[in-house]
């Protein structure tokens, strides 16, 4: 049998060889954005959820419940020896001061009270003194969705 070793076949610089696989199945280095662009996902990338922020009143809101939660609820003055607070108290603690944010969120409770309790009430402390834990708490909890929903 005559085997033959010879071949008709020209060498291949195998750095070119890998030069050609390289390119046929490229593996791209990593590259950073710009310092202003924003990262973009990749197709095989979940970028997370964006995170909602509070709007100022429902942040009041919420802060004015927490503190009724931790320290107590109050009639007929705004500040107990024992540290409860009406609703009005609260929302004083909570937004810290007289600014947006308190207006708005004591303008969205008393709407609130007079959607649950009637238009006869014309402030926070007549409604807050005139019923029970239970009503004033269901008021708070849903001026806080109506913040939510209306994301301020």
């Amino acid at each position: 049998m005559n085997t033959r070793t010879e071949t008709d076949f020209t060498h291949i610089d195998p750095d070119l060889y890998a030069k050609a696989f390289e390119l046929l199945d490229p593996t791209p280095e990593p590259v950073a954005p710009p310092a202003s662009a924003a990262p973009v996902p990749g197709p095989f990338i979940l970028a997370a959820p964006p995170v909602r922020v509070s709007g100022a009143v429902e942040k009041t809101l919420t802060d004015a419940l927490a503190f009724l939660d931790t320290h107590g609820w109050a009639k007929h003055r705004l500040i107990h020896p024992g540290g409860a607070r009406c609703s009005i108290g609260a929302l004083r603690a909570a937004a810290g001061a007289r600014n947006a944010a308190y207006e708005g969120a004591g303008n969205l409770l008393l709407d609130e009270a007079r959607r649950q309790h009637g238009n006869q009430w014309d402030s926070i402390p007549s409604w807050n003194d005139s019923h029970s834990g239970a009503q004033v708490r269901s008021v708070w909890e849903a001026a806080i969705r109506r913040a939510h929903h209306m994301n301020i």
